[in-house]
Parts: structure tokens; C-alpha cells; sequence
């Protein structure tokens, strides 16, 4: 499908985006047609779009909490509207580099709707695997960006084997977390950490973020960690993560100390509206995430669909920021530590990974 043969579609937010940004690419491609070329227009959209997110400070919720000097680094701002486009666009700049046709990923929701957008961009075929028991709001987003679903039986980690035996097969980019193409993936994320250090000029004492299967965590890790042997900071932040509550396993493997991420029984498992983006019975980079919050004595906690909910509606009614609740679990997780003492006299930050 060309990139202007479908207007009706303006209706949805993510066509609307894709629309402006496709005439954005259109621009700056001209008419050439070399790989130098094309890699360097989708990296201009990149690089004006995607990233640089607002790190926002939550006086009224400060008030609220207790909390000092909280700040949210709110990643709604994206194209699609959360951290997702991050890795979306990422995997999609070398999948052009290196000459693939398409991509291939499983996802819930929101990570195929980031892809599709960006596989869109870039020209390139996007084949989404969707585990047929999920009912996505974003599913026909996906759709309306051109992707291919593909409804598979089996939960999330079942549609990633599937997505990963497919582009094996039909030699696409893998866009998956956890396989070979993921340190580009922690790279992407890693840039959450170079934005708040250039807002703060320094790591706050801790980041929070939602986890499912790690990589936000992770990467921001990854990016804190350079900052430090480079000497731009003086400290790497306390790491905090928050999920579902019993419904993941790097949140079970700190809570029972251990050493390395163990998948939970699937039974285990019960996806709600509210828990969706977060539940994982296998957390993909899982280990990288458990390392980040043990090296740096950080912690992590179980929420509530309660609590989630509830911290959404406090962050829109204190402070006007209209989030996805399952988005404020690591807000959540960093409220919880017992020692309150800790989130004074200090700067800490926490990543909301969706608007509403």
C-alpha cells in the first residue's frame, strides 16, 4: 500500500501519526533510492521523533506521597504513544542497514503497533504475532498500519517461538526481545538514561519502571552504567521495578533472592485489562533486568490492578497526566520501599511507559 492511498484512516491517532511522518520521510528521501539514502531519512524521523520524551516534575503528587523532588519521565510522548517505538525504530534502522525485507515479532498490543508503525515508515513488510486468546485495542491499529497478523493459540512466549520460527523461515528480521538482536535493544533504551542526565546533569538516586519481560529496566541500566565509567555522573541510580502482583518472574526471583530469573508456572498466569502489558510467565531479559536491581541495591515489588489504578487516577487528578495504569507500576514499586526515610532529600525519577 502507498503511503497516501489511505486517508480514510485519519480517524485513529497512530494513522494520524504515521500520515505526518510518512510525508516527513517522502521529504527527505526525494527521489533516491540507494540504502545510504533511505537509512539516512528514516534516521532523520527517528531522531526528531522518537526519544527526547518530557521528564516531568509531580509537585501535587510530591505533595500527595510524600516523596521529594519526584520526577516522571513520561514516554506517551513517543509516535505510538509509548517506550516501544524506541526499540520499534531501532530494529527497524538495521533491519534497512542490512537489507531485510520485513520483520517479524510477537507482541500484545502495544510493541506491534510501534513496529507497524515504523516497519511503515521504512517500507518495510511487518508480521505480527498475536497470542489469539489477548484482545488488543491496538489490534486494529496494527492492522490499519499494514502489518499482518497472525492470531496464534498459547500465550505471549508461545507467539514468540512462533515469530521467531517464522522469520527463520522467511529470512525476516527477528524483532523479538531475548534473541539475537537484542543488545540493540538495550541500546535503544539506554538512551532513557542520557536524557535524564541531560535534564538533571546528574543520575537521580533511583529509577523506577514497570517491568514485563525487562528491558527497559535493563537498558536504562546499560545507559546509567556508561554515564558512570565515562565520569559524567556521580552514582548509578538505585534500580526499581514494579509488576503484576505473582504475575512476574524478575519481580519472584529478587522477592526470593535469587540469583537468576526462573519462569513461573503458566497456570500462574491471569491476564486482566488492567495487567496486560505487564504479566510474563518467562521474562525474555529477565536476568539483565534482576542483575541491574541487585548491583545496584535496588528492589522490587508487587502491585495491585488496585493500586495501579489508583496511581493512574492520582497522577491525572494531581498533576493532569492522563496514563495508562498498568504504565505507573514502577511509581508504584518505588512508593512501596519500607524505608521512607530513602526517597528524601534527593531526586528520583520513574518511568511512566504509556499515556492512556
Amino acid at each position: 500500500m502507498a503511503y497516501g492511498d489511505a486517508p480514510y484512516y485519519t480517524a485513529n491517532d497512530t494513522f494520524r501519526t504515521y500520515l505526518k511522518l510518512a510525508d516527513q520521510y517522502r521529504s527527505a528521501i526525494h527521489n533516491a533510492h540507494t540504502t545510504a539514502a533511505k537509512l539516512e531519512a528514516f534516521e532523520l524521523i527517528t531522531d526528531k521523533e522518537v526519544g527526547d520524551t518530557p521528564l516531568i516534575r509531580a509537585r501535587n503528587t510530591e505533595r500527595e506521597t510524600g516523596i521529594s523532588q519526584l520526577f516522571l519521565k513520561f514516554e506517551g510522548g513517543n509516535p505510538s504513544g509509548t517506550q516501544k517505538d524506541r526499540i520499534a525504530f531501532a530494529q527497524c534502522m538495521d533491519a534497512l542497514r542490512r537489507g531485510y525485507s520485513g520483520i517479524a515479532l510477537a507482541t500484545c498490543g502495544n510493541y506491534g503497533a510501534a513496529c507497524a508503525l515504523a516497519a511503515r515508515i521504512a517500507n518495510l513488510e511487518c508480521f505480527v504475532f498475536i497470542p489469539e486468546k489477548y484482545h488488543s485495542s491496538r489490534t486494529s491499529e496494527i492492522k490499519r498500519l499494514g502489518a499482518t497478523i497472525f492470531s496464534v493459540p498459547g500465550d505471549y512466549e508461545h507467539a514468540v517461538d512462533e515469530a521467531n520460527v517464522f522469520a527463520a523461515k522467511a529470512d525476516l528480521y527477528d524483532a523479538n526481545p531475548g534473541g539475537a538482536n537484542a543488545p540493540i535493544q538495550l541500546n535503544a533504551y539506554a538512551h532513557i538514561a542520557l536524557e535524564i542526565y541531560d535534564e538533571l546533569r546528574d543520575a537521580p538516586a533511583v529509577l523506577a519502571a514497570p517491568v514485563s519481560n525487562g528491558s527497559v529496566l535493563a537498558g536504562a541500566y546499560k545507559g546509567f552504567l556508561s554515564l558512570y565509567r565515562r565520569g559524567k555522573i556521580s552514582r548509578i541510580p538505585a534500580m526499581v521495578a514494579g509488576s503484576a502482583s505473582g504475575q512476574n518472574p524478575i519481580v519472584s526471583a529478587f522477592l526470593h533472592h535469587k540469583n537468576t530469573c526462573e519462569d513461573l508456572p503458566p497456570q500462574q498466569i491471569h491476564e486482566t485489562p488492567t495487567n496486560e502489558p505487564l504479566i510474563s510467565w518467562h521474562a525474555l531479559d529477565g536476568d539483565q533486568a534482576l542483575h541491574a536491581i541487585q548491583h545496584t541495591k535496588g528492589w522490587a515489588a508487587n502491585i495491585t490492578d488496585k493500586q495501579l489504578i489508583a496511581l493512574a487516577n492520582m497522577l491525572r487528578d494531581k498533576d493532569g497526566i492522563t496514563v495508562l495504569p498498568a504504565a505507573t507500576a514502577g511509581l508504584a514499586a518505588l512508593l512501596q520501599y519500607p524505608n521512607h526515610n530513602r526517597l528524601q532529600h534527593d531526586r528520583f525519577v520513574a518511568i511512566i511507559t504509556a499515556k492512556k
